[in-house]
């Protein structure tokens, strides 16, 4: 099953998770990350890692975050290219991620980023696909050195 980890800002990520648990009760390998005025993002990467750790049944762990490019996301893409089967999807939505949970058993953490993408439409977005717009930066040395 893959974890979920909800990081959103103020007490967003916990009211996403609590209406989940309302519908489906608890929730295995689920945690919620708020980001409130005043946290530091050194503090909010801990609760992210700690999240993380808590959450990675071995099967991959999804970032679900409320805004690309905001403090929830960026301490995500940094943790995800530390730990394989990390996904970091961002623009969700209560509506969205109640459609996806079915999906937690079956599929595989790049198969989960593209399905959720598909249905999310154009606000929904995951890192993998802000990287294929927007390539890594290669040094010309680097590719004439081999």
């Amino acid at each position: 099953m893959l974890g979920w980890v909800i990081t959103c800002f103020d007490d967003d990520a916990q009211a996403l998770l609590g209406r989940l648990e309302e519908k489906y009760g608890p929730l295995v390998n689920c945690r919620a990350v708020n980001f409130w005025p005043g946290l530091s993002t050194n503090m909010l990467s801990r609760m992210m890692c700690d999240a993380l750790h808590e959450t990675d049944s071995g099967e991959g762990v999804i970032f679900l975050t409320d805004k690309t490019g905001e403090p929830p996301y960026r301490a995500a893409a940094l943790m995800s290219h530390k730990h394989s089967h990390c996904e970091v999807i961002s623009g969700i939505s209560y509506s969205l991620i109640e459609k996806m949970y079915p999906l937690r058993d079956s599929l595989s953490s790049d198969a989960f980023r593209h399905a959720i993408v598909d249905a999310g439409g154009p606000g929904v977005s995951s890192l993998w696909h802000q990287q294929q717009k927007n390539p890594p930066f290669v040094l010309l040395h680097d590719l004439y050195a081999n």
